[in-house]
């Protein structure tokens, strides 16, 4: 249960206590009005009979014989007085002052008169018994002070208002945060992206709340991925760019130059060949965002599948000038796609490479983490390193690091592998060597199943 289910409970219960003091203190203040109409003494012979009765019981038992004998009576008793010489009632009830004073004016020192008796209780106590009425009593009823059904419907009256008011306050309550997320989903829809609602709820803190922080969340979450497909259509609009520049450019001179045709289609075939490439990348991030890996999860053996990958990445590294160093040992289980993972690790290794200085070794380690089911794998290089401030776009796609030196590519193979990667529930990440260079850490989980959904 939240925090709005005990506002709400606390809410009605507090509802219903006020209704019950405001029921009980106007009910008094009506009875009170009522006692004091209450003026006449009731002479009838039903009155005479009935204070007879009650005068009796005073003198044979006191309080309790009076209390017992009306009882007896039933709910709809007649409220017959007994009233000692300091005007208290002996049951402790209201005693109207004008009805008192004409009793004991009527009495004047006798034992009875009519109406009105006089009682000794076995502890000697004085008594005045008699049954007050207003001056013109109900017909039938003397005594009657008020009727049973005006009572209800007056009590029903306080409660239904207490009540209406306690379900507008509710409803207002509950209903402005609501109108504010309303209000703020309609400006996000039509294309305010900036749009939050926590400002407005102040510090509300329930349910409701925590929904409008959702709310904040996902438009936050939103903003951020249009902010970031609108980079990616820019920037794949400027890496097609260059090279449709190019064939246009080659055609041109293919039709100027008849002589340099041979050359021209060298280059239409090499700026191809380069766009074959590129839209080759996209279409594979494309499908890693979608959660579409083409491949089926199969057991394999990660030290093997990197063993491969070094041993293909070594052939390039000769050509470079460079090493690629592998500390691997035993055999590391989990379940996955083995080409998807090939890809990534590949794309890594790749990008070390082009960034090693001559002479220099990119060293790969895989090992169990400690402690938990979990393989991690390095690949660090001994290159020009990342600014710290531009580490965290590393694995963006078309990044590319202000390190000053030139590299090929088009800045989609590390966000590849961070899809790749994230595909597989693990976690890809980079920092700077001490001592220059960059070293990127990839966690993989054993023997767990690739996610069905969107990576990333």
């Amino acid at each position: 249960m939240g925090r709005l289910f005990w506002k709400i409970f606390v809410g009605f219960w507090l509802t219903l206590v006020l209704i019950t003091a405001g029921v009980g203190a106007l009910v008094y203040a009506y009875n009170q009005a009522r006692i004091a109409e209450l003026t006449e003494v009731a002479a009838g012979p039903r009155s005479e009979l009935l204070v007879a009765a009650v005068a009796n019981a005073a003198t044979r038992g006191g309080a309790r014989a009076v209390e017992s004998l009306l009882a007896e009576l039933g709910p709809h008793r007649p409220p017959v007085l007994v009233v000692d010489d300091a005007g208290r009632d002996i049951l402790g009830r209201a005693v109207p002052p004008a009805a008192l004073a004409l009793a004991r004016s009527e009495l004047r020192g006798a034992e009875r008169a009519a109406g009105v008796r006089k009682a000794v209780s076995p502890d000697g106590r004085s008594f005045v018994v008699f049954l007050p009425v207003p001056e013109r009593p109900p017909r039938g009823r003397p005594w009657a002070r008020v009727r049973p059904d005006d009572r209800l419907a007056f009590q029903l009256g306080i409660a239904f208002v207490a009540s209406l008011l306690f379900s507008a306050g509710l409803a207002w309550y509950l209903a402005r945060p609501v109108r504010h997320l309303r209000a703020a989903a309609r400006r996000l829809a039509d294309g305010a992206l900036d749009t939050r609602v926590a400002p407005a709820l102040g510090g509300r803190r329930d349910e409701i709340a925590d929904l409008g922080h959702d709310f904040d969340h996902m438009a936050a979450r939103l903003q951020a991925l249009i902010g970031a497909q609108k980079r990616l259509l820019h920037d794949v609009s400027h890496e097609l760019r260059s090279p449709l520049a190019r064939l246009q450019v080659a055609v041109a001179l293919a039709r100027q130059q008849p002589e340099r045709a041979a050359t021209m289609l060298d280059r239409v075939e090499r700026e191809t060949a380069r766009l074959d490439a590129l839209v080759g990348e996209l279409l594979t991030l494309s499908r890693l965002e979608a959660g579409v890996t083409g491949a089926v999860a199969e057991a394999l053996d990660l030290a093997e599948l990197l063993d491969e990958v070094v041993a293909d990445a070594r052939f390039e590294a000769e050509a470079a000038g460079c090493t690629v160093a592998l500390a691997a040992h035993g055999e590391i289980a989990l379940r996955g796609r083995t080409e998807l993972l090939r890809r990534a690790l590949e794309n890594v290794i790749r990008n070390a490479l082009q960034y090693a200085p001559r002479g220099s070794a990119v060293e790969v380690a895989l090992a169990r983490v400690a402690g938990s089911d979990a393989a991690t794998i390095s690949i660090c290089d001994r290159g020009p390193g990342v600014p710290e401030s531009e580490l965290g776009c590393l694995f963006e796609p078309f990044f590319r690091a202000e390190s000053g030196v030139a590299r090929a590519g088009y800045g989609l193979g590390l966000a590849i592998a961070r899809r790749a990667v994230e595909a597989h529930g693990g976690r890809i990440g980079a920092t700077n060597r001490i001592g220059g260079g960059l070293c990127v850490e990839i966690v993989l989980p054993l023997g767990t199943a690739m996610h069905s959904g969107r990576a990333g």
